[in-house]
């Protein structure tokens, strides 16, 4: 038994960590016993370990016991450790091996029908971990962990690949009453939903694209939820030089396909998820819960880190929170009522957007060419937006907002969409327009809509890469 742990003694320097000695016991103990560590080393996993002859034979699960038969979990078999190690929760000195936070998950006793050096199965008797269990060897130390029973919760189901993003309808007014709506400071980023299970996060976009590889710093967020599975819902934002989130600087880490470039862009440009609601937790879906109950349940979560936050909210007092979000500089406010279920996909009138500023996403269906030094660049963009009979219609011309760079950017992202016809069905643009297919989606500001539906005064904000162009429409009537 003594060889058996020479492995585990040699990786360690014990005047250095406080974890136990190899020491062989004296005696075995009646029931065998098992245990899952979840550690917090260089990458977040789950430690587990079974009592047999004497050790603890021991696996690294990454994304820990699966609670669902449906799913199987990689088992990375390591040196077995001392039986001493089961009670062993602590600081692991960085440096050191497997340096980082060690907690005890659960533990409890077991029973073996089977143990090869293939396949071992057992029957567990924990506090979180109860029923049947096999893990089998595919190839080296890669094992595979299996639940054999059904969920100890019977409820339980998978967590979806995605959900659609629930939209608001544009409002100009706080709604009367105020009773039955809660609000919130609107946020002027990437809307983002993180889909959170076994400690890591992946990050959809409101298309569908999956963008977690472009935000690394929110990462982190799935190892502060630990074996918690859960899906929020929110918007990815970067601040301004005074503390204000601004679309103009997200933009700089939209479309970010190289490591490097995300990397050094996230030095310059750090973003944080503003978390809003909870979407599934657990097992379970929570989209026909009320929106105040899913509040509160975020609440519980108390997810606030160095790269993501649950901004509050309140019941009523929407007037006073929009004088404050202009006071601040924020886009607006976003009203919701309280007794609300999430409708996936849907722009429902109980969300509500109330903007300090009118905000418009607008299909680039051409250009006119600038002049002077823009000769040869865009002088003015042709946009548009799809009717309820799916209909491309011209909402007018955009000269301004634009820096040099993004000039030359729009030009060579327009260039291979060149066509000859207009891919307006509705409206007349100007005779000299060159004309692009309609897959280009930015964000515009401007004063209002005109009566003939066209805008007055827009300025250019940025390109929107994280929606489709289908499903852009007008909003505000």
């Amino acid at each position: 038994m003594a060889k058996k742990l020479a492995e585990y003694e040699a990786k360690r320097d014990f005047k250095q960590t406080p974890e136990p000695g190899a020491k062989v016991p004296r005696k075995e103990t009646k029931a065998s016993r098992f245990v899952v560590q979840e550690h917090h080393a260089r990458s977040l996993h789950w430690d587990f370990r079974l009592e047999r002859y004497g050790v603890l034979v021991s696996w690294a699960v990454p994304k820990g016991v699966p609670a669902d038969p449906k799913k199987n979990h990689l088992a990375v078999h390591v040196e077995d450790h001392p039986v001493s190690y089961i009670d062993f929760a602590g600081e692991i000195p960085a440096g050191e091996y497997g340096g980082g936070q060690v907690s005890i998950w659960d533990r409890g006793t077991y029973e073996t029908e089977k143990w090869s050096d293939r396949e071992v199965m057992v029957v567990l008797h924990g506090k979180r971990l109860q029923g049947r269990y096999v893990l089998f060897r595919t190839n080296g130390k890669n094992w595979m962990i299996h639940r054999m029973d059904p969920p100890l919760d019977p409820e339980r189901k998978p967590m979806p690949e995605r959900i659609e993003p629930m939209m608001a309808k544009l409002a100009t007014a706080i709604p009367k009453p105020e009773s039955p709506w809660g609000f919130e400071f609107k946020w002027d980023g990437i809307r983002a939903l993180a889909y959170v299970e076994g400690g890591r996060v992946r990050l959809m976009s409101r298309s569908g694209e999956d963008v977690t590889p472009r935000y690394p710093e929110i990462h982190a967020m799935g190892r502060a939820l630990g074996s918690s599975e859960v899906i929020l819902d929110g918007e990815v934002v970067a601040l301004d030089e005074k503390g204000r989130p601004s679309f103009e600087e997200i933009q700089q880490r939209m479309g970010l396909t190289s490591e490097s470039e995300v990397r050094r862009k996230m030095k310059l440009v750090p973003v944080t998820y503003m978390i809003f609601d909870l979407l599934w937790r657990d097992g379970h879906s929570l989209l026909t819960y009320p929106y105040a109950e899913r509040r509160r349940l975020l609440a519980e979560l108390k997810l606030s880190g160095a790269s993501w936050q649950t901004p509050p909210w309140e019941k009523g007092g929407g007037q006073a929170m929009l004088e404050a979000s202009a006071k601040s500089g924020l886009e607006g406010v976003m009203a919701k009522k309280l007794d609300s279920r999430y409708e996936p996909g849907r722009r429902s009138g109980a969300w509500l957007k109330v903007k300090n500023r009118n905000r418009q996403e607008l299909v680039i269906g051409g250009w006119l060419e600038g002049e002077g030094k823009r000769r040869g660049y865009p002088g003015a963009l042709l946009v548009g937006y799809y009717d309820k009979d799916k209909k491309f219609v011209y909402a007018g011309k955009v000269g301004t907002g634009f820096s040099d760079a993004m000039l030359e950017k729009l030009a060579a992202l327009m260039k291979p969409l060149e066509q000859a016809k207009s891919p307006f069905d509705v409206g007349s643009p100007p005779k000299a327009s060159r004309f692009v297919e309609p897959k280009l989606v930015a964000e515009f500001e401007f004063v209002e809509w005109t009566r003939s539906g066209q805008l007055r005064t827009p300025s250019f904000k940025g390109l929107r890469a994280d929606k489709p162009a289908s499903k852009v429409v007008r909003e505000g009537g």
